[in-house]
């Protein structure tokens, strides 16, 4: 009898397991899609992925953009006329409460600045704090602190 319970309940449980991964899954792909926004100074993938609100807030190693507009112009495309960069996000930890979400990302910069050809290499961490609206899950704050990379 407690095989037969146990396999309906495994039944049952399928359809939350699979949103699960289906949440998981998409909140992976925004997390890409913001990577390939920062190298390629792009603004578009944050547009699509970031909820824009009056009092949005954008932190980065002691710095911050106030509202996606400020992200994007002040931030995302003046950092591609200034440097070539290679953003790696890696290792997302994402906690999923109903209808919020929030992940911590390692992150690696490698980047070269184009006018001293002056390299960057940092290590640091992301945290990403996201909402989920009408079946689409939107970023509601970022924030990221990073560390150069001391070479032994």
């Amino acid at each position: 009898m407690r095989l037969i319970w146990f396999i309906l309940f495994s039944l049952l449980m399928l359809p939350y397991q699979s949103y699960a991964d289906t949440d998981h899954d998409k909140i992976k792909m925004i997390l890409k899609a913001i990577e390939k926004g920062w190298e390629q100074a792009d603004g578009t993938p944050f547009r699509e992925h970031f909820l824009d609100y009056d009092g949005a807030r954008y932190v980065e190693s002691g710095g911050q953009n106030i509202g996606l507009t400020d992200l994007i112009e002040h931030h995302v495309k003046p950092e591609g006329k200034s440097l070539k960069l290679d953003l790696n996000f890696n290792n997302p930890l994402i906690t999923i409460e109903g209808d919020f979400a929030w992940m911590i990302v390692d992150m690696e910069v490698n980047a070269t600045i184009y006018k001293t050809d002056r390299k960057i290499h940092n290590k640091g961490f992301e945290t990403i704090i996201l909402r989920k609206i009408d079946d689409e899950w939107k970023v509601l704050h970022t924030h990221s602190s990073s560390r150069p990379v001391k070479e032994h």
